[in-house]
């Protein structure tokens, strides 16, 4: 069994003993690649009877003149990067992970909302341009500070991470509201979607980007929010509109916002996010996921995925 790991980078370093441990098992080779370009997927590819990719895209093309390929490991929970419909008819297995990231993810949501609520990103940048040591007493209080007990958190995306957020901000005193989904009338338990919107001290986005989520969250959203309410976004950085989240931040329709994540990634210096300069924007590159122990469990996941298949056990199936 050849086994190739197509973006090795996004692994980071993680130890891969589970997929040598694979290894040892399956009288198989492990090649690991730290990225493939497009045109370098055949080639990497040619003799692999199991992929393992984490965003390398394998479309139609790509799986036609892949015989010997078996099964494509994804090292992610979405699958948008994988033509299931020509991995189906070419009688190439699927498999995803999902929930490995739930702890890593939570642990950067409310990294973010603290670092909005305190302002201690421009405490840390007044300490480096001197301006506590020039003050004339011995704190600097020149921009404020809130507390997240009895603060409204509404929640957009009620799965486990939704549900590790909610979990969290209970501890910090908070009042939590699970909003429904746009447009459909309201669940025991869920608030309707403008209402949640237009009560939130802090919304916080852990939906799937689907059509129906695509620019969720747009200039009519924003004319609903309070204007000292702060956006986070963790999630996929289609569902909100960053024209229109530049627009709220200039015109202070909301406070400030925080995201992990842009529409197109890594980031392109035409993005409107990337252009902005205000100081009410926090942008971290798509790092949620990942903390050690996260990738680590994903590494484990990902060997028994492989295990599974060739044990003929159904785990993690997509296709």
């Amino acid at each position: 069994m050849n086994i190739v790991i197509l973006d090795a980078a996004t692994l980071n370093n993680a130890d891969l003993s589970a997929l040598n441990n694979i290894n040892e098992q399956a009288n198989s080779v492990v090649k690991s690649y730290e990225t493939t370009s497009k045109s370098q997927i055949q080639e990497h590819c040619k003799n692999a009877d199991v992929i393992i990719t984490n965003k390398i895209c394998l479309g139609h093309e790509d799986l036609i003149n892949l015989p010997k390929l078996k099964l494509i490991c994804i090292a992610a929970t979405g699958t948008n990067n994988i033509d299931l419909v020509t991995a189906k008819s070419q009688g190439i297995a699927v498999t995803n992970v999902a929930g490995y990231s739930t702890a890593s993810v939570v642990q950067h949501t409310f990294t973010l909302i603290l670092t909005l609520m305190s302002n201690s990103h421009k405490y840390i940048q007044d300490c480096k341009n001197d301006a506590w040591q020039k003050s004339d007493m011995f704190c600097l209080l020149n921009h404020p500070i809130s507390e997240l007990e009895n603060k409204t958190l509404t929640i957009i995306g009620y799965g486990a991470l939704g549900k590790g957020v909610e979990n969290i901000a209970k501890a910090f005193g908070m009042k939590v509201l699970i909003s429904e989904r746009k447009n459909q009338a309201s669940r025991e338990g869920r608030t309707n979607f403008e209402s949640a919107l237009k009560q939130a001290d802090i919304v916080s986005i852990h939906s799937p980007l689907t059509e129906e989520t695509k620019s969720l969250i747009s200039n009519n959203e924003f004319s609903l929010m309070k204007p000292t309410a702060v956006l986070i976004n963790t999630a996929r950085g289609g569902i909100v509109d960053e024209t229109a989240l530049v627009k709220a931040l200039k015109n202070k329709l909301i406070a400030a916002s925080a995201t992990d994540v842009l529409s197109l990634e890594p980031a392109k210096e035409s993005n409107p996010l990337i252009q902005y300069k205000g100081d009410n924007l926090i942008i971290t590159p798509h790092i949620a996921w990942g903390s050690k122990e996260s990738i680590a469990r994903l590494v484990k996941e990902i060997s028994l995925n492989i295990i599974a298949f060739y044990n003929d056990e159904n785990r993690n199936r997509i296709v």
